[in-house]
């Protein structure tokens, strides 16, 4: 293989650009040439391609958000629109394609290798909806975020003796506010995946200000319901005024943690490698703490399994 794209696709994520910057170096280092590919299928449609070199990817480790940029593309979801792409891709001589995004994006890459291009996804998506795969690029720092956000809010709640919904990201998965919620000492985390009692919630927090605690906080995801309305009926109930903090998409900019940078370095070298394999249609990931690759027909088929142990633990941690 003499020519390999990479690009980024769906929403961004911390990290991504670890792994734009893990896949130029790998595949230089390998003698092959790396083209940058910008705003995803649309630009590929396009033709929003360069050359990149090592210097294209310097400085960037550290930074948040892609620097290859990402867009939607209504127009590749068109079997016209993917033969669009194919030509291009061939015009630039490029024979593989290493494509950085969620499962909107690995369905691209699926109907790419089936139509002759060689594809590996690489998982880079906030939500950790994926679930082939332990770990999502992005997923670690955008749970620190919110860790950090729920600190600041707990010093103003504890002032004036608040409870405070704290909304995040998640519309099927819950896991940024499973993980938040536990780390974050939360008193109730809503998720889609699990039924919620409002009275249930309501009870902790009574017994909480009854044995002397200042504040509350309600890890909730988006997908649940209508946070305002929650705040407004917890209110009415337990007399505690409830504030309610939209994070929105704060959460996914900032540096990617020290984890997010590992693994999406770790990440993008192995699909480089099996590219020059002439492996295609495959996604890679971390399970059990050790890289994998997997058919990404099967990785799509696949149905998150929600980690109820932990929703437990944070029942148990929060009485």
């Amino acid at each position: 293989m003499k020519t390999i794209g990479v690009l980024t696709s769906g929403g961004d994520a911390p990290g991504m650009n670890a792994a734009i910057r893990a896949v130029v170096r790998a595949g230089i280092y390998n003698k092959i040439r790396v083209m940058g590919i910008e705003q995803g299928y649309n630009g590929l449609i396009n033709g929003n391609i360069k050359e990149m070199n090592l210097s294209s990817v310097a400085d960037i480790i550290h930074r948040g958000g892609t620097f290859l940029k990402t867009a939607r593309c209504e127009e590749f979801k068109t079997e016209e629109g993917r033969k669009k792409a194919v030509n291009v891709l061939n015009v630039f001589g490029i024979e593989g394609l290493v494509v950085i995004g969620g499962d909107g994006s690995f369905t691209g890459a699926k109907k790419l290798s089936e139509l002759g291009i060689k594809t590996i996804g690489i998982p880079g998506t906030i939500d950790n909806d994926l679930a082939y795969t332990d770990y999502t690029i992005g997923f670690d720092t955008a749970v620190n975020t919110v860790l950090d956000a729920i600190s600041n809010i707990r010093d103003t709640s504890t002032s004036h003796g608040r409870a405070n919904i704290v909304e995040v990201m998640g519309r099927h998965c819950g896991d940024i506010a499973l993980f938040a919620g536990l780390a974050g000492g939360a008193e109730s985390v809503i998720v889609p995946e699990e039924k919620f009692e409002v009275d249930e919630v309501c009870r902790k927090l009574i017994q909480g200000k009854s044995r002397g605690k200042l504040h509350s906080i309600i890890m909730l995801a988006e997908g649940v319901g209508n946070a305002f309305e929650l705040g407004k009926e917890i209110e009415e109930k337990t007399g505690i005024e409830t504030k309610v903090t939209v994070l929105g998409h704060i959460q996914r900019g900032g540096n990617p943690s020290a984890f997010d940078r590992i693994l999406a370095s770790k990440l993008g070298a192995k699909a480089v490698e099996l590219l020059m394999n002439g492996e295609s249609g495959k996604v890679v990931g971390i399970k059990d703490n050790k890289l994998i690759d997997m058919d990404i027909t099967e990785a799509l088929s696949m149905k998150k399994e929600f980690d109820k142990e932990t929703y437990e633990l944070t029942k148990i941690l929060s009485i």
